[in-house]
This record gives structure tokens, sequence and C-alpha cells, in this order.
């Protein structure tokens, strides 16, 4: 079949919208209308350096929809679930899976179709990678079932897109990975989607102070929606020795990174007290180098700097929790939404959030 997307033809070049193939579902494969594919950064970062994926390459990896049809193997889903889409890909057979630890799946190759079968996606001929096995800047999505999560009736699926990849990130870094317990002091730097939904994670933990930190005041403002209980303008003050003072001189448990630069990388680490620990959440550049003093930066101090990918999340598990709460009042994730856009402009959006005008921008339309 033909469908619409947006794809990077050439890793540094903007995203042109073109008329690709699909093919049918096999095996255990889903195909999904999409509903809501939201711009994450990391897709921009990926598009504009490289990645792994061979160009053309279709980026995208926040989607939810309805399926339309499913492969003879599927064993979970039908046509007319409501699905969310997250890049978790997982084999559920191997040590890592079956112990709960799906991000760490270390046969993701089983999900994908093999060298002597047809891509799932093609354009004129030439088969086009998909980014993250989700490529989901597209009007539909063929993936296999284990890619995606079926959620309530209820849930908005322009909302259900970004907690494919910002909420589960963001919020499963406060709560899986860093285990935030009742009165510990957090610091989030970068109040986007992932860092509005660390700030989220981590006041709903229990954590005493959830201090935003941000040079957008209306980012800071959001930050408050989500439970932040101090509010930093980086902007206007030095954000490591404001963090110090509103923690007593300590510092804080546990600092997140959620921008994606290596001056906040460095400001996260300072940020922490003795024994604390700097988790760098935003998709660093790869020409990003941080060098450290590992006597006194490190060792001296205790402090530690640690990367998390994808919230260390079991997404079938988290994603329809996450849902219920925003159900019950609990989750401001239509806060997270800033913007709904066309398909077309995808360049535009990208811009919009470069700027730091939207928290996050969905594509809602074709």
């Amino acid at each position: 079949m033909k469908t619409k997307a947006a794809i990077t033809e050439e890793y540094g070049t903007a995203f042109v919208v073109r008329g690709i193939d699909l093919d049918d579902p096999i095996g255990a494969e889903v195909l999904v209308e999409v509903q809501g594919s939201g711009l994450c950064h990391s897709d921009l970062t990926a598009a504009t350096f490289g990645s792994p994926w061979p160009a053309p390459v279709l980026m995208g990896h926040e989607v939810a929809g309805v399926v339309v049809d499913v492969g003879p193997q599927v064993m979970g889903l039908r046509p007319g679930d409501r699905v969310v889409g997250c890049e978790v890909v997982h084999c559920g057979r191997c040590v890592d899976c079956v112990s709960g630890k799906p991000w760490r799946c270390t046969r993701v190759e089983e999900t994908l179709r093999g060298p002597d079968q047809p891509p799932r996606l093609s354009y004129e001929g030439k088969a086009v990678a998909q980014f993250s096995e989700v490529a989901g800047f597209a009007r539909h999505v063929l993936l296999h079932e284990n890619t995606f999560v079926k959620v309530p009736d209820e849930l908005p699926l322009d909302l259900g897109a970004v907690m494919g990849c910002g909420v589960v990130t963001g919020a499963g870094a406060a709560i899986n990975l860093a285990e935030v317990r009742v009165g510990d002091n957090v610091a989030v730097i970068g109040c986007g989607g992932v860092g509005l939904s660390a700030v989220w994670g981590a006041r709903m933990a229990g954590a005493r102070r959830v201090i935003a930190v941000d040079v957008a005041p209306a980012k800071l403002d959001l930050a408050s929606d989500f439970g932040a209980t101090d509010l930093v303008d980086a902007s206007s003050t030095d954000p490591i020795e404001e963090v110090r003072k509103l923690t007593g001189g300590v510092g804080v448990e546990y600092a997140f990174e959620c921008v994606g630069r290596k001056d906040c990388a460095w400001q996260a680490l300072k940020m922490v007290r003795e024994t604390g620990l700097a988790y760098i959440v935003g998709m660093q550049p790869p020409d990003s180098v941080m060098e450290l003093n590992m006597f006194w930066d490190v060792m001296i101090p205790k402090r530690s700097l640690r990367a998390v990918y994808m919230g260390h999340s079991t997404f079938k598990r988290d994603i329809p929790l996450y849902a219920e709460m925003y159900l019950q009042g609990r989750f401001p994730l239509d806060k997270l939404v800033s913007a709904r856009i066309n398909l077309a402009e995808i360049n535009e959006g990208y811009a919009k959030l470069a700027d730091g005008a939207v928290a996050r921008s969905v594509i809602t339309s074709f």
C-alpha cells in the first residue's frame, strides 16, 4: 500500500514529504494508522548528525494510532485497537526480557525482517530504514507487535504519542532508574517533554524539592503544573549556585540533564551532593566530549554520572499506568502537547522546538 511520510533522504538535510510503499504485514507485524506522531529532539539530532540506520531513513519514534491489520502470528492485538508505540522493541524471550528488562533486549533482530525478505518500507524501489525500528513520521507504520501496547479508548491518541518516549523516558528516569524516595531533593535541567515528565515522576515519587531549571519562563511556568517546587531561570542566575542555595548548600541527591548539551551535563554533575547521581537523559550530539577530573570531580566527592536509555521502562506496564493516572486527573499530560501540526509542517515544527517555543509538537494530520 501507499502512504505519506516525511523521510530523511540524506543525513544533514531537511525532512521531505514523499509517498512511500508499505508491504503487507507478515508474521507478528502490525499495521497501524497513525493518529499522533511526536517531534522528539532525538530525531532531529540523528537526522542532522547521522545514525546507525542508513539513509534514506524514516525518523520518528513517538507514535500512537489505531490497528488496521495484523500478521498471522499476532497474538495480543486486533484491528480497531488503540495503541501507543515505543522504541523499546524487544524479542520477549531473551534473558533480559524474561527478567523484566526489555530495554536491554539482546535479540531485537528477531523482531525485524531478514535480508531474504522484502523491506517493510520502500521508496522508488529502494528500502527505507526505520529509525529506532519505529519510523513514525508517516500516516501508517508497520512494526512488530512488541513495539505496541494497547491503551484505554478514553486516552486521546495525540497525547498518547508523547508517552512512547518523552513520558516514559523522563518519568522512568526518576521512578525506575533513580528510584527517587520520599524526602529526596531533585533538580531537572530542561523543561521540554522529557524534563517535565521527570519533574512529574520525581514529585509523584515523593521528592521534597523538585527544582526545575530552564532559560524559558513559559517552560518554567509549565514545570509548576507538573509538580516543581522551585523554579530556576538559568538565563539570569548561576543554576548551580541557586540549586545549592535551595538545598542549604548541600546539593541534590539526583540531577537530570534533559537538554542534550554537555554544559548542562556538567551543571547536573555539579548540582548533586556528595554521593549524588547525575543522569544524562537528553540526546547528546555525537561530537559532544566531556572532560572530567576524575579525582576532584568524581572520586573525592563520590559523585556519579550515568546515561539513561528510555527511562529503563517496561513500557507495556508503564504506559497503561501513566494513561490511567492521566484519566484520573493526576498527570497533566495534555499540557505536554503545545502544538498540533500537519506532516508538511515538520521542519517548521522542529524550528520552533529548537527555539524553545514549545514543549512538544505532535503531527496529527497527514
